[in-house]
């Protein structure tokens, strides 16, 4: 193969071709497509009575904050990066309002628009402040966000999911451009923050 490569992606061995390199629709499809594999299979994070309001917050978390992130990494003028770190705060405030007032961000059940949420949650510290230039907010100093994302870090299975030595390597290390030496920073170990106790 030659050309530009993106991850994720499902590749079907059987066909020898891509399904998806859309993220959001692989989740969907690991949810319930491979149930005849799972080991639980009989649990569903793309519940049908929760899809309207999924799909309300996914709307506005993830242009601003799931993307976000990259609008601000990735902007090429100050023009694009003031717009895209004006965005990024003032939706991390809304985040911390709704959690402040319920447990996931559709309520009291754990969704995929929880594990969207989550993962860029957990790069945001070690990543995205020093890579990206999203220094107008952190997780570790907001209380509410902090305290979610050990509540989702100390689920059943996903601690084991989390590997920040590769997830900094990774970023630090794929883009000359941003980071011509591929010097991996100390960072503040968010991680440890993650293993202490909630009383979500």
């Amino acid at each position: 193969l030659t050309g530009k490569y993106t991850v994720p992606i499902l590749w079907d061995k059987k066909h020898n071709t891509i399904v998806s390199n859309e993220s959001s629709e692989i989740i969907q499809m690991l949810n319930s497509s491979f149930n005849e594999w799972a080991k639980y299979p009989d649990i569903d994070l793309n519940p049908p009575e929760l899809r309207e309001a999924m799909k309300d917050v996914d709307e506005w978390i993830y242009p601003n904050i799931n993307n976000g992130v990259y609008r601000c990494g990735f902007a090429r003028s100050q023009a694009a990066y003031d717009k895209a770190v004006e965005d990024l705060p003032g939706a991390v405030d809304k985040l911390e309002t709704l959690l402040s007032q319920q447990r996931f961000v559709t309520g009291d059940r754990f969704t995929l628009s929880d594990i969207r949420l989550f993962v860029t949650l957990l790069r945001f510290d070690e990543v995205y402040i020093v890579y990206f230039k999203t220094n107008t907010r952190s997780i570790a100093s907001s209380p509410t966000l902090l305290n979610y994302c050990r509540d989702v870090y100390q689920q059943a299975g996903v601690r084991n999911t989390v590997n920040m030595e590769q997830i900094k390597m990774h970023y630090f290390c794929s883009h000359p451009d941003l980071n011509k030496f591929s010097i991996i920073p100390k960072g503040s170990n968010f991680e440890e923050l993650l293993r202490q106790p909630h009383n979500r």
